[in-house]
């Protein structure tokens, strides 16, 4: 079969075409012809060598590899003991993660069952494959984590917010892949949702349901919001900080990247911080798959290319202001 592999650590450069075994099934398994792929984060911080990550958490890397996580295909074999999926269904799942092991930039994927859920019959496959990391993130942020692992970046399990009608909620990073759903699934749960994006992406993010929305190009949202009950951040880094203006005493925090806080500040005005590491799941991703098939979830597609121009997606994705999620197609 014709796979992605990333034969060294590097730029969009070290991205290959080549030809690679099919995978064989083992116990627990379903082998998936793979119609669509998608792009997220970790994709691009593992073709670097996990440079994000500060040297002493960084995991050895085999190279080559084949990268990738999300997926939609079709199931071609199933593994004996594997119940609920047979040959001719349609699947979608976000494989092995955390870990390194997803291998879904290929024509075929050896895809644990427990990881998948059927294909909603309201979605194409693109847009199917575009859901996985970026909706099972915002669900275990916002509505339920699903497990009891502690966060490897806080040490702690986190807890979400139980959301309701009268709470307000400012998804910072709004447009991107992680803030599109959590900007619908705050407005699902009947939040009053606060966007923040570059203005090209205002339109977009009011189709979702965002009843605001601030154009941070424009107007910093820590001039002009307070009160808020939980802001979702999807961007991090050191600007961070500054949002815990916006929020009303006894408010949360949740930094889908890499941020820090003063904890006295945040002590001072009762504020929780809270991360997770998103990990696998094909219940939680059946009930998200419901809500795509109800029309209450929705995926923007930024932009497609197929399985051999990978390289040229990471390029796309280097260049960030993405609307949605980056897809590879592959042919069926």
């Amino acid at each position: 079969m014709k796979a992605i592999q990333f034969r060294e650590p590097g730029g969009p450069e070290v991205v290959r075409y080549d030809e690679v075994p099919v995978p064989e099934i083992g116990q627990g398994e379903v082998l998936v012809r793979v119609h669509a792929v998608g792009i997220n984060p970790p994709d691009w911080y593992l073709r670097e060598g996990m440079k994000v990550m500060p040297a002493e958490m960084r995991p050895a890397l085999d190279f080559p590899l084949i990268p990738g996580t999300d997926m939609s295909g079709v199931v071609e074999a199933v593994a004996p003991e594997v119940n609920g999926f047979a040959a001719g269904d349609e699947v979608f799942g976000m494989l092995r993660f955390p870990g390194f092991d997803g291998r879904t930039y290929a024509e075929y994927v050896a895809a644990p069952a427990s990881d998948l859920a059927h294909k909603p019959a309201g979605v194409d496959h693109v847009e199917a494959a575009g859901t996985p990391m970026a909706a099972l993130t915002a669900w275990q942020y916002l509505i339920d984590l699903g497990h009891d692992v502690p966060s490897p970046f806080t040490g702690r399990v986190h807890r979400p917010v139980p959301l309701r009608p009268g709470m307000t909620v400012l998804v910072n990073g709004a447009a991107g892949g992680v803030g599109h759903f959590a900007v619908q699934l705050a407005r699902w749960k009947g939040a009053h949702v606060i966007a923040v994006a570059s203005g090209r992406h205002e339109r977009f993010l009011r189709k979702l349901g965002a009843d605001e929305f601030i154009d941070y190009t424009r107007t910093r949202a820590e001039d002009v919001v307070r009160d808020v009950d939980l802001v979702i951040d999807t961007v991090g880094g050191p600007d961070s900080t500054r949002l815990l203006s916006v929020l009303k005493r006894g408010g949360t925090m949740l930094p889908v990247f890499f941020a820090q806080y003063d904890p006295e500040e945040t002590a001072g005005r009762d504020i929780t911080v809270s991360n997770i590491q998103v990990r696998s799941d094909g219940s939680q991703l059946a009930e998200i798959g419901r809500l795509l098939d109800e029309g209450a979830l929705k995926v923007g597609v930024d932009s497609t290319y197929p399985l051999p121009e990978a390289h040229s997606a990471h390029r796309r994705a280097a260049q960030g202001h993405i609307q949605g999620k980056i897809v590879l197609t592959v042919a069926p």
